[in-house]
């Protein structure tokens, strides 16, 4: 099915109430919550600002952190609506509440092209209820104070949650250019990929990607596996893996994973070699071994040097790539040179590159690699995997409901 995007929309003179995505790490810097990635702030902006150039007075929803229900100050939007400001060169009003009448204050205030915020999402319990009925309370109040809603928060869109399926159902409503764009990579991949198509696959634990390789089995030519999640799959084939972390309880499942991968004729790589460590630490005792000969008293925290030509050289001809993992502890300088050899490489690939949100784009910065050398970096860590499973995400499939 379609969904309406906001080019459609007339929304001069209306207030529109946009869902963005702007839950962004913060760290305690003298006393002040100081934000150390802003990237998803910045991927609100073009939806923001298209709906001011149109005249459209926009409110801002958005969530941060894991409040429980109730107003924390550590959790308070304020450094997102500073943040936001910089960047579309206007004030950001941030309202003091979630709801209620200090919030349509706020609203009521504003101007065609202006823009204003409200506090947490989730400082009101109802936002995440388990009962419809009571988002569905939430989403109410909302729509008192708009005309129109906009869907951006990509990175929530796989949650069934007050601010993004019940306000959609309570208002008219269209994609943000944000939430569109990912949409549309996500459906390519899936879809109609140009081949070969390579998946890299990494991060801590196999159980949490398991929908998504049995989901991936039925469509790539080849299956990259790194980061921590490597280690149960050397287990399923005899190895000892020393102190590296490893799920004994999906041991089985990953035999069954490495059968079917040979049976629909699937590329299945796994590490080579390792570098290993006595300790987890950034300062730890280090050495290379062969993924068959992990020291019982050692621990691996990243792909080694063999390793990283091998992949590198399984993704030369790719024509799409979809990477959702680091391949060992990139916060560590010492467990990041595999993450930087395979997020260089992919830079340099004639081939749609999609960084599947999360960790991944989380090392992509951190690690300075130049964004612009891939095709897409999404903004959603959960909403992208659970896409790449096949699953159905609330928050999308309510949009198409016009």
């Amino acid at each position: 099915m379609t969904i309406v995007g906001i080019d459609q929309l007339d929304v001069t003179g209306k207030t529109v109430l946009v869902r963005s995505d702007l839950n962004v790490p913060l760290k305690d810097v003298d006393g002040v919550q100081t934000i150390t990635d802003d990237g998803r702030i910045v991927a609100s902006v073009p939806t923001i600002k298209a709906l001011i150039s149109k005249g459209a007075k926009v409110v801002v929803l958005a969530h941060l952190g894991r409040p429980k229900g109730a107003p924390e100050a550590k959790y308070s939007l304020a450094p997102a609506a500073a943040r936001l400001s910089e960047l579309l060169g206007q004030p950001v009003t941030l309202a003091p509440t979630t709801s209620g009448a200090q919030a349509a204050e706020v609203v009521s205030a504003l101007t065609d092209g202006q823009v204003a915020m409200l506090e947490n999402v989730r400082f009101d319990a109802r936002e995440t209820s388990k009962v419809a009925s009571e988002r569905e309370e939430l989403a109410n109040e909302w729509a008192q104070l708009g005309d129109v809603f906009v869907s951006d928060g990509f990175g929530v869109v796989h949650r069934a949650q007050a601010s993004v399926t019940e306000l959609a159902k309570a208002l008219p409503h269209a994609a943000g250019l944000l939430v569109e764009s990912e949409i549309k990579v996500f459906r390519k991949v899936l879809g109609d990929p140009e081949r070969p198509y390579a998946v890299v696959l990494g991060g801590s634990k196999v159980s949490d990607k398991l929908g998504v390789i049995e989901n991936l089995l039925n469509s790539v030519d080849r299956l990259i596996v790194g980061g921590g999640m490597a280690y149960t799959f050397l287990a399923a084939l005899g190895h000892s893996v020393g102190k590296s972390l490893l799920e004994k309880d999906q041991i089985e499942t990953v035999k069954g994973l490495i059968e079917r991968a040979k049976s629909t004729g699937v590329d299945l790589v796994l590490p080579v070699d390792f570098v290993v460590a006595d300790d987890f630490a950034p300062d730890a005792n280090t050495q290379i071994v062969a993924a068959d000969s992990i020291p019982d008293d050692w621990e691996g925290l990243d792909i080694g040097p063999k390793t990283r030509e091998l992949f590198i050289s399984k993704l030369a001809d790719a024509k799409t790539v979809v990477w959702n993992g680091p391949l060992g502890v990139f916060e560590m300088a010492a467990f990041a040179n595999g993450t930087r050899a395979i997020a260089e490489a992919l830079t340099k690939l004639d081939a749609f590159t999609v960084i599947g949100g999360g960790d991944s784009a989380a090392a992509v910065r951190l690690l300075g690699i130049d964004e612009a050398g891939f095709s897409h970096i999404s903004t959603g860590g959960g909403a992208s995997l659970e896409f790449l499973e096949g699953k159905t995400l609330p928050g999308i499939a309510v949009l198409e409901d016009n």
